[in-house]
């Protein structure tokens, strides 16, 4: 029952598709095969590939490359405690580094995990100094509160009750740029002597409150935002599919925001601590 009209037509005819096939062979024209619909369902139930075959971000692999550096960063911190006298190599160090790492285009592992080491002996150091100036108890203490101030911050993001926000971000940049004014005065005023206390400008007393007790809960709320901002920069790398190499870009901001929490709450602490 074929149609008359392809029937008699010389184009439609088999021995006009057999001289096409032919012409097509000599040509190097291989026809592409038609999957039938057996061979289709298959392929579209087979599992889809993951972010690591696909070497995108993931939250898995970026857990690990952050836990990594935090292992160095306590290997390094356990270098600084036993030898202190590292203090300012490592500091030198780890500010070189840090700003090597934070102005690259492209994260390098190995320049970021050098700056966790140098990070570990400054934190190592300057934890003895407070362990050895004020009560035993005072580094326990700041690291459980670190860790604490981690978790819940996570937990809020986690849930959607915390997010960063464009106004919110600049307030905290604004913020960040007084404190570091506020940090580099202090710090110039006890190298040449004209304040000789321990926590300089935040022992004067405002109220009969030191400076430094009112500054410090709000720097540790500045740095709790801080690791909002770095979670919410993993998150947007694992939904837009970012190369998975910048999940060293986030353990090196993640890193960089404990860090700071943790001296921030060291010296916090120390208001309260009594004296050796």
């Amino acid at each position: 029952m074929s149609n008359p009209v392809f029937s008699n037509s010389p184009a439609f005819s088999q021995k006009a598709a057999e001289r096409q096939a032919a012409k097509d062979r000599a040509a190097g024209l291989v026809p592409v095969p038609v999957p039938s619909a057996a061979q289709l369902d298959e392929h579209f139930a087979l599992p889809d590939a993951t972010a690591s075959q696909m070497d995108r971000m993931s939250y898995e692999d970026t857990i690990v490359k952050t836990a990594v550096s935090f292992l160095v960063l306590v290997f390094g911190a356990a270098i600084g405690w036993f030898i202190p006298v590292l203090l300012f190599p490592a500091l030198i160090v780890g500010l070189v580094l840090g700003l090597v790492n934070s102005f690259k285009r492209e994260p390098v592992p190995a320049l970021i995990l050098g700056y966790c080491l140098a990070e570990g002996v400054l934190v190592g150091a300057v934890s003895e100094w407070y362990n050895q100036a004020f009560s035993s108890g005072i580094v326990p203490v700041a690291v459980f509160g670190t860790l604490g101030v981690v978790g819940v911050t996570l937990a809020l993001f986690a849930s959607g009750k915390v997010r960063a926000s464009k106004r919110a971000t600049k307030i905290f940049l604004v913020a960040i740029v007084g404190y570091l004014a506020y940090s580099l005065v202090n710090v110039g005023l006890m190298a040449f002597g004209v304040v000789g206390s321990v926590h300089g400008l935040g022992d004067v007393k405002i109220f009969g409150i030191p400076l430094g007790i009112p500054l410090g809960i709000l720097v540790v709320l500045m740095a709790a935002y801080s690791l909002v901002v770095d979670f919410d920069f993993v998150q947007r790398g694992v939904q837009t599919g970012q190369p998975r190499r910048y999940g060293w870009t986030a353990a090196f901001g993640i890193v960089v925001t404990v860090v700071w929490l943790y001296l921030e709450i060291l010296r916090l602490l120390s208001y309260f601590m009594p004296r050796n």
